[in-house]
């Protein structure tokens, strides 16, 4: 099956618009998708098996909301979460939507590594695992392959240090927007030999605007004035380019199987600043918030139905031309 491009939910996506290929994707269809989903539980197919590789952040989207249950470092399911003061309660959504949500965080042969620049070595090196991996270092049965592949960085992913050079190197760890760009690119190729494969890249949850504490670092601050960290807008630059299907990522013949989920638009109240709008702590800790990461799931579970509809419409589409 191959899949068209989906561009990023906009501010009103909960409103029920979303834009492919340049047609309005309205409610109605959208409900229509979510119909389809639920009675197909309903009759006993068969769920989408759905893989997010992820680490703390994307465990916590997951988590319902509640006491931290379950995640503990020793427990080998690190930041798999049942709950989490954090949750977003996504895979509760997604579980009832139709979907089988499989983990794979720290510790396990693919989800130890998630930085950006560890992407195009995990996805050449281990897609095999990836695409039949079900919890941690534990695999689908026999015949049965994951539908839809997610994958995120984490928040430190968004302190970019400069712009880098073009074209960039895929596999260093200087965080720069060249080098960031160089590593997505190297991803399209792999990612269009498997066509049956929607990939899903989420855009990394933004940083808390730092903020001085103690007597030292506001006297610190005060003689430094106005100069601030160029991350900012760094990031804010490097995920418009990731979501941008006319110049960015996306752009020109990038295979039709890969989308994009704007998490870090969500987090930032869909531009309204460059820093996290949704921190936890009081705002001092750049793990989205239970309110923040509510709103990514809101936006989400439409936004994957989308993805899905869409595909199946293309997909007829294509079997019934002459």
């Amino acid at each position: 099956m191959q899949f068209a491009h989906l561009v990023r939910p906009c501010a009103g996506i909960v409103a029920g618009l979303f834009v492919i290929l340049g047609i309005g994707f309205s409610a109605g269809r959208e409900a229509m998708a979510e119909e389809l989903a639920e009675e197909s539980a309903k009759n006993g197919s068969e769920p989408v098996q759905f893989l997010f590789i992820h680490h703390s952040c994307g465990g916590q989207l997951l988590a319902d909301a509640g006491p931290q249950v379950g995640g503990e470092d020793e427990s080998g399911q690190t930041c798999i979460y049942v709950s989490h003061p954090n949750g977003g309660g996504l895979r509760s959504r997604l579980e009832s939507a139709g979907f089988a949500v499989n983990e794979s965080s720290y510790g396990s042969i693919v989800g130890e590594d998630t930085d950006i620049c560890h992407w195009r070595r995990k996805f050449t090196s281990k897609m095999d695992d990836i695409l039949r991996l079900k919890q941690q270092d534990t695999f689908l049965p026999e015949g049965m392959t994951n539908r839809i592949v997610a994958f995120k960085s984490c928040y430190p992913n968004n302190g970019f240090r400069g712009a880098g050079n073009e074209p960039g190197d895929p596999d260093s760890c200087e965080l720069t927007v060249a080098n960031a760009k160089a590593a997505y690119r190297a991803l399209l190729s792999e990612f269009a030999q498997h066509p049956e494969v929607l990939f899903v890249a989420f855009t990394a949850p933004p940083q808390v605007e730092p903020r001085p504490r103690g007597m030292k670092a506001r006297i610190r601050a005060m003689l430094q004035g106005n100069r601030k960290s160029p991350a900012a807008g760094l990031a804010r630059e490097f995920n418009s380019w990731l979501v941008d299907t006319d110049q960015g990522w996306l752009a020109g013949d990038a295979p039709g199987n890969v989308v994009v989920f704007d998490y870090y638009d969500i987090l930032t109240d869909h531009g309204k600043t460059n820093w996290s709008a949704y921190g936890s702590r009081e705002g001092r800790d750049s793990h989205p918030s239970t309110e923040g990461n509510r709103k990514a799931a809101d936006a989400f579970v439409p936004f994957i139905h989308a993805a899905l509809a869409h595909a199946q419409h293309a997909s007829s589409s294509s079997q019934n031309s002459p």
